[in-house]
């Protein structure tokens, strides 16, 4: 029953912008952490952003630092990703995760099934 969707993806050119969506139904996530992972063609799945429960504190990659911005609206039951000036290797398909608790941890309990982004240079 539990399901996450993410929309928002597609095609995107460098220096534009984009923002994902992930939408929750099935169960209310208010309470548990949530997070954006990436999987490019041939690498493995690595973690982009994350937020805790109540959107308090906030942890990125590197490699997006200061480029792009996780946010959430629990009254939506909806994660976001905004996406600013996209790099070509930041084509991949992206994935929303719940966390197994209210704070960022190893443990993912729910996986999206993917939206793809493809940036363009």
């Amino acid at each position: 029953q539990v399901q996450l969707v993410e929309s928002g993806g597609g095609l995107v050119q460098a220096g534009g912008s984009l923002r994902l969506s992930c939408a929750a139904s099935g169960r209310t996530f208010s309470n548990y952490a949530m997070g954006w992972f990436r999987q490019a063609p041939g690498k493995e799945r690595e973690f982009v952003a994350g937020i805790s429960w109540n959107g308090g504190s906030t942890v990125y990659a590197d490699s997006v630092k200061g480029r792009f911005t996780i946010s959430r609206d629990n009254a939506k039951n909806t994660m976001y990703l905004q996406m600013n000036s996209p790099k070509p290797e930041d084509t991949a398909v992206y994935y929303c995760a719940v966390y197994k608790g209210a704070r960022l941890g190893p443990h993912v309990d729910y996986w999206g099934q993917g939206t793809q982004v493809t940036v363009s240079s």
